[in-house]
């Protein structure tokens, strides 16, 4: 187990450290990131401070060694439209999306994962029918239609809750749902192949034959050997939640880090922009390091397949 730990962790450091050089050097590559900062018809006088302000006057490889000594200390640096460090300004959006994501992954796991099990447990029952239609919708809706439908459905129409804001509880109700529901479709989806696959297998038909109904042969044997792809699945829609917030936080007024982003890009707010990027690749690959681990709790001989 160690050995295995140790391997992934490695891998894990290899590629944080492969994108955080990867968005270093692509930035400059894309020109002088200075002329996408200043406002137009700025003076040259202004540019050449701007510039210097930002170290970007410096060589590249001095600029890519202060670069990563600030990342070691968690120095984002200074935004350049509030002139406040950045770390604090994602810090008072990050709760608001730690907060949204979370309570649509517990809605996409808690109702997906189980309608899954159900579609295929019964797969000719008018309901799996349902779900089914329902996995088809979830999965072809654009997040942003979606979300104007749950506005004008439930805050215009019915006025049972708030449209847009952060101000009461319930307003993270309507833009978790609309976040959850392509994850939801997802999980549902993998989840039904997966038991379907166990289910077709030698073990399931001997549990029968020993006199096992079919929900406690799902429940004692073919529920945990199926849980590998959906520990997969689980590990990227998290990544695409966040990443889905983007769109959600717009439609609904969230003050999370999606909307930040849309703000600081129209902004040009470039280090935190280039935060935010940095936090999602962090983010995309603690949770792989993450699935991994779960991998050999669920099945041990991932583990052993590892250590070698």
């Amino acid at each position: 187990m160690s050995r295995f730990l140790a391997r992934r962790l490695m891998q894990a450091v290899i590629s944080i450290l492969g994108v955080t050089a990867l968005i270093f050097f692509l930035q400059r590559l894309a020109g002088d990131p200075v002329l996408l900062l200043v406002s137009e018809g700025a003076s040259q006088q202004a540019i050449d401070a701007l510039r210097a302000n930002l170290g970007f006057d410096r060589p590249v490889l001095v600029q890519f060694t202060e670069y990563m000594s600030d990342l070691a200390r968690f120095d984002f640096g200074q935004s350049v439209v509030q002139q406040v460090p950045v770390v604090d300004i994602i810090g008072s959006r990050l709760p608001y999306t730690i907060w949204l994501a979370g309570v649509a992954l517990l809605l996409a796991l808690g109702i997906g994962a189980p309608l899954g099990v159900f579609m295929a447990m019964r797969r000719d029952h008018p309901l799996s029918r349902l779900g089914m239609g329902f996995v088809l919708a979830g999965q072809s809706l654009p997040t942003f239609w979606s979300g104007v439908l749950l506005i004008l459905l439930f805050a215009v129409t019915l006025g049972w809750l708030p449209a847009s804001g952060a101000r009461e509880t319930q307003s993270v109700i309507l833009p978790a749902i609309c976040l959850s529901l392509l994850s939801m479709a997802t999980f549902a989806r993998v989840t039904r192949t997966a038991v379907l696959d166990e289910l077709s297998k030698p073990y399931i038909r001997a549990a029968r034959a020993k006199g096992l109904s079919m929900g406690q042969a799902v429940r004692r044997h073919a529920l945990r050997n199926s849980a590998i792809p959906v520990i997969s699945i689980a590990a990227l829609e998290i990544a695409n939640l966040l990443s889905g917030a983007v769109i959600v936080e717009t439609v609904f007024a969230w003050p999370g880090l999606g909307q930040l982003t849309i703000q600081s890009i129209a902004a040009r707010d470039f280090p935190i922009v280039q935060a935010i990027v940095l936090l999602g690749a962090f983010v995309s690959i603690f949770l792989n390091l993450a699935a991994d681990l779960l991998y050999s709790a669920v099945d041990p001989r991932i583990r052993l397949e590892g250590g070698n």
